[in-house]
């Protein structure tokens, strides 16, 4: 990465502005996983062992603009003030004056938690008036949330034009890995793309194909590949409108494609439906595909043999639902048995691993999906363009 990091920056007696990814699930008012409030704790306890003082700012949710009690970061305060054993202030807001008296007040080692950077409009306009009055509280900048990073807003790209900008570990480590898969990535190199829709990962796809070995594409974008190939897909989701650019992405490239061979399907899309497995050629009218089938399974393991690095980013099946979950179960466990470098792109491929127990085994779970679909676009990330560079 060849971006700053706190490393690189002397913090002894600074006020800390740091942007994290505090937009964790809430449910009656408290945190219902903190996985991304454990996330940050790396970078918040080096800044304060450093002798800085930190102001933490964050999203969380879609509020409608101004105060809004269930959007509020006091739960996420809590949580962290428990894990670093130590009060954690919190601001009414996140600019004013009361905030910058709170700041300013801080003293080496204390933190203070900025209230939800979104019930401002203008922060996700990237206004520069707002990113100017964040800057006031701060003597430098930290972006350690990665998960935020593909979007220009007034918290993660307008900041760090009035403050000096670096990384944090987590984003340090996002970076890290993500780039092992777009820049000279080790071969054999295995990408996985599942979810719904290719018009998503028309972009992933191509960029992909001109750096792995082989893609193996599942879950409800392989539907429309298979009926590129002109297979009936009957009652499965197909994008009708993806077709011709499925079929010219096969004709390029259809000896690094790996399709499933065979699926579970439904006779309906519910979680109780009746089900069977049929060869991809067979589904009868009136049933769609749900999950890939034992034998696409045994493809799957013999295409990731011997693979020295695999990123895999979405499900390839209806896995929300847990009677079609067990074909992304078992990829999860063949990932995690691979001895490869793996990397999970965030959002359900990273609830895939952890629901299969396996996220321990990973090498790399990303906490952003958007930013890392982004990233593997190819995409220049605004958050992380802004940082210094080393």
């Amino acid at each position: 990465m060849n971006k700053k990091t706190v490393r690189d920056i002397d913090l002894k007696g600074k006020r800390v502005l740091m942007r994290v990814d505090f937009n964790v699930p809430m449910e009656d008012g408290k945190v219902t996983d903190d996985k991304r409030i454990k996330a940050a704790l790396p970078t918040i306890k080096y800044v304060l062992e450093q002798g800085a003082s930190l102001i933490l700012m964050s999203h969380l949710g879609r509020p409608k603009g101004g105060f809004d009690p269930e959007f509020s970061l006091k739960a996420a305060a809590e949580v962290l003030a428990g894990h670093l054993g130590i009060p954690v202030g919190m601001a009414a807001d996140c600019i004013g004056p009361e905030v910058e008296k709170m700041a300013n007040a801080l003293r080496p080692g204390e933190v203070l938690m900025l209230e939800n950077t979104r019930f401002h409009p203008e922060e996700e306009k990237n206004d520069l008036e707002l990113a100017k009055q964040l800057a006031t509280l701060g003597e430098v900048y930290v972006n350690d949330a990665f998960g935020s990073a593909h979007r220009a807003h007034s918290s993660t790209e307008g900041v760090a034009r009035y403050l000096p900008a670096v990384s944090g570990f987590l984003m340090e480590q996002e970076l890290e890995y993500l780039g092992r898969a777009t820049s000279n990535p080790e071969s054999p190199y295995i990408a996985i793309l599942g979810g719904a829709k290719i018009s998503d990962k028309i972009l992933v796809v191509e960029n992909l194909l001109a750096k792995c070995d082989k893609l193996i594409i599942g879950g409800g974008m392989a539907n429309t590949f298979l009926a590129a190939k002109g297979l009936n897909m009957q009652d499965s989701l197909v994008e009708t409108g993806s077709i011709d650019m499925a079929k010219t992405i096969l004709a390029k490239h259809s000896g690094k494609i790996v399709l499933p061979v065979d699926a579970i399907i439904a006779d309906k899309f519910e979680a109780d439906a009746n089900s069977q497995v049929v060869d991809v050629e067979k589904i009868p009218a009136g049933w769609r595909m749900m999950d890939v089938g034992p034998k696409t399974l045994a493809l799957y393991k013999q295409t990731l043999a011997g693979a020295k690095l695999i990123v895999w980013n979405g499900p390839v099946g209806v896995f929300e639902m847990p009677k079609f979950a067990e074909g992304t179960f078992a990829l999860a466990k063949l990932l995690a048995e691979s001895g490869a470098t793996t990397v999970i792109g965030g959002g359900d491929s990273a609830s895939a691993v952890k629901k299969a127990g396996v996220a321990k085994q990973m090498t790399h779970v990303s906490t952003g999906g958007g930013a890392s679909l982004e990233f593997l676009e190819g995409r220049e990330l605004p958050g992380v363009a802004a940082l210094l560079d080393k």
